[in-house]
């Protein structure tokens, strides 16, 4: 029994002095200061805008669909294939369509030997009523069926009309030159009316589209000369507002704005991501304080940045944010002009660090 409350006792002076110093070392990491740059606040900048994320998309482009419900036989393109206005892309089955217009064949066939037989019987009664063989009532009567016998015609006739209209849908054909970009179904399956099948776009002319937020869209008007920065080409394009959108009723207050872009050489393709930057005429906008986003610190909802204390400690105050233009951020509280913050750290920081100003 004295030997297991010796060894018990062993393991918790162990212990103790495994946890002294361990807050030992916690105490010496805490005591060492963080070496961390600074950056004054800059009260004045030239050239400010609006910078807004969009997507570029094709100028020219269509998704193809079909009125008609059939399965696809053949696929006659893929994926990166340029194509001719008016070529054969897609076939879907039309054995439904060729039944349909051979019952119409019958039934024209048919319409016009009635009207014919009909026509005759009319021309003969006129003659007789002419020559008062024939009653009021007769002539009447044969009127009537010739004008039903003519019309019953008439429709078959329009209804040929429709059924060979409908076999365009059949096969679907390149609505302009260009490039097939995106399919949307494989040989086999069932194509169903306005369902896309192939999506089709004409490369050199690209636009941008973005969303503009309701507090902005004053700033942003037709024929604007805008700055577009394609990020993952990692180059600047010149481009024109060419239209912004008056209402915001379905896009939850964000106003659609279209961005025609300057013609270039670049390998540019539909869905990559760009950012617009509308120059914005603001008599306030030289008295606005601007920090870079980097430098930020978020918890939340809340945004700060951390600032150096009297005692050389970092110290997080919180602000309250405006306008991002590019990579920077209005500050429209928490900060004034000529103060400093911090823009980094060798280490992660916390509220109250010691830090040393490099």
């Amino acid at each position: 029994m004295k030997k297991y409350i010796f060894q018990f006792s062993l393991i918790a002076v162990l212990l103790m002095l495994a946890s002294c110093g361990s807050d030992k070392d916690e105490k010496q990491n805490n005591d060492k200061a963080i070496n961390v740059k600074i950056a004054q606040v800059v009260n004045n900048v030239d050239n400010q805008f609006l910078a807004v994320s969009g997507k570029v998309q094709a100028v020219k482009s269509s998704n193809l669909s079909t009125r008609i419900m059939g399965h696809v036989n053949k696929i006659h393109v893929k994926i990166g294939d340029k194509v001719a206005k008016g070529q054969l892309l897609l076939s879907i089955s039309n054995n439904d369509l060729s039944a349909k217009l051979a019952q119409i064949h019958a039934s024209i066939i048919e319409a016009e030997a009635a009207y014919t037989n009909t026509e005759k019987n009319y021309n003969r009664f006129v003659s007789l009523f002419n020559s008062n063989s024939a009653s009021q009532k007769e002539l009447d009567d044969i009127t009537a069926q010739y004008n039903m016998a003519k019309a019953r015609l008439e429709a078959a006739k329009q209804m040929k009309k429709e059924i060979e209209a409908q076999f365009s849908y059949a096969n679907i054909i390149a609505p302009f030159s260009g490039v097939v970009s995106n399919k949307f179904i494989n040989e086999g399956d069932i194509a169903n009316p306005g369902m896309p099948l192939l999506e089709v776009e004409s490369p050199g002319e690209f636009k941008v589209t973005a969303m503009v937020p309701e507090t902005e869209i004053s700033n942003v008007k037709k024929e604007t000369e805008v700055i577009v920065q394609v990020k993952s080409l990692g180059t600047l394009l010149r481009g024109k507002v060419v239209e912004v959108s008056s209402s915001a009723k379905n896009t939850g207050g964000q106003y659609l704005v279209k961005v025609l872009l300057e013609k270039t050489d670049l390998n540019l393709l539909t869905g990559m991501f760009a950012t617009v930057r509308f120059p914005i005429n603001d008599s306030d906008s030289s008295k606005s304080i601007l920090i870079p986003i980097s430098a930020l610190v978020t918890k939340g909802e809340l945004s700060g940045v951390y600032s150096v204390s009297q005692s050389n400690t970092a110290l997080l105050r919180w602000l309250r944010l405006g306008r991002i233009y590019g990579d920077k951020v209005e500050v429209l509280s928490g900060l004034n002009a000529d103060e400093t913050y911090i823009i980094s750290s060798e280490t992660k920081l916390f509220n109250g660090a010691k830090v040393t100003i490099q």
